[in-house]
């Protein structure tokens, strides 16, 4: 309702250029620059029809019907579900992997969510891991550090939407490559500083959190570093690599669904909440003015530059929040460092749980020389 009023008073003051146009913009950028813990652009809900001992029945939508392994999350709910094994019309019948919170009943509302699990990687994952405190310049940072027997570390740091939680996915196979990991939160999350002015800046000042966590992974003994990022984790990435005081010590980048083109992410994200077409130029254009804070030192071009160091790419077209088409233009531009692994079927931020066995299997190849 708030939206509908907010589109129809801008609608007709557009020719004006009165405050209720600025008002739409601001509230149209706030879908990328203080996504919920849904997502920037959630797909929606889908209802509970039927709960087996490994099968669940879900309502049929572009989301439930999708191939591949998701979370089904809820207000005290998190399930692991597997691939699609039935459907009708109507309904889709997945695999029921596990349950490890809460109770999953029939008539219950959930969302898929590419993050697969849920607490913490000794809890979900078995994995053994410390809860360590990285000094960033906002306060302590909090970021899980799992052990491994390499002076590589793989430092992953999560994107629009999500939290440190979501490279739970990988963390397993990084682990069988032996790798040191610390895998980050940073300003805005759960547990870390807030944004001084409340608002994310599609990495342009969230950079430098990872280039704390890179100055500390050189302290505690890391020889190289490769940089693993999600979304606007991945744009953190490639601020970093180039803008960071150890990046002689960055061998590697791995980029999953990465913000390449900010404007169309944050109209995609305005439009998929109901802003008109439009309308979202007013959206980007706020976003534009909201994540260039007058005099802030350190902050990072609007823009990212390409990599410098061998760069694996994972993004598809079906990803309707950051558009792909600048991704196969990076790998063309730069065919001698960056590769590029097309995942089909896939939304954003969810290209390892389209296919996460040829997923890895790319990711072990791609990061073997770099070990």
């Amino acid at each position: 309702m708030r939206l509908r009023t907010a589109v129809a008073t801008a609608t007709a003051a557009l020719g004006a250029g009165t405050a209720a146009v600025v008002a739409v913009g601001r509230y149209g950028s706030r879908f990328a620059l203080r996504p919920s813990p849904e997502g920037p652009a959630p797909e929606g809900s889908v209802t509970v029809h039927a709960v087996g001992q490994d099968r669940v029945v879900l309502t049929r939508t572009a989301a439930s019907a999708r191939r591949g392994t998701y979370g089904l999350t809820a207000d005290g709910l998190h399930a692991l579900t597997g691939d699609v094994v039935d459907g009708t019309a109507y309904s889709v019948t997945r695999k029921l992997l596990a349950v490890p919170h809460g109770a999953l009943d029939p008539g219950v509302p959930v969302r898929m969510t590419p993050q697969l699990h849920y607490g913490n990687p000794r809890v979900a994952l078995g994995l053994d891991y410390t809860e360590v405190d990285v000094p960033g310049e906002l306060g302590p940072l909090p970021a899980w550090y799992l052990p491994g027997a390499r002076t590589t570390w793989v430092i992953t740091v999560h994107g629009l939407g999500a939290t440190r939680a979501h490279a739970m996915n990988v963390l397993p196979a990084l682990h069988r490559h032996r790798f040191t990991q610390l895998a980050l939160g940073y300003r805005g999350d759960p547990d870390a500083p807030p944004s001084p002015d409340g608002i994310g800046h599609l990495g342009r000042t969230e950079w430098r959190d990872l280039d704390a966590a890179m100055r500390y992974a050189v302290e505690y003994g890391a020889e190289r570093i490769v940089l693993y990022g999600w979304s606007t984790g991945a744009t953190m990435a490639l601020h970093a690599q180039r803008l960071s005081a150890v990046r002689d010590r960055v061998k590697g980048l791995v980029l999953d669904s990465p913000v390449l083109d900010w404007r169309s992410t944050v109209a995609a994200a305005a439009e998929w909440h109901g802003l008109p077409a439009t309308l979202s130029p007013l959206a980007i254009r706020a976003a534009e003015g909201r994540t260039e804070p007058p005099g802030r030192h350190g902050a990072a071009p609007a823009d990212p530059a390409p990599p410098t160091v061998p760069t694996l790419v994972f993004h598809g077209p079906e990803d309707t929040l950051a558009p792909w088409g600048p991704s196969r233009e990076l790998a063309a531009r730069h065919p001698d460092l960056v590769v590029l692994h097309s995942v089909r079927g896939a939304q954003h931020g969810a290209m390892w749980n389209a296919d996460p066995v040829r997923y890895e299997e790319i990711l072990g190849r791609f990061l073997t020389p770099l070990m």
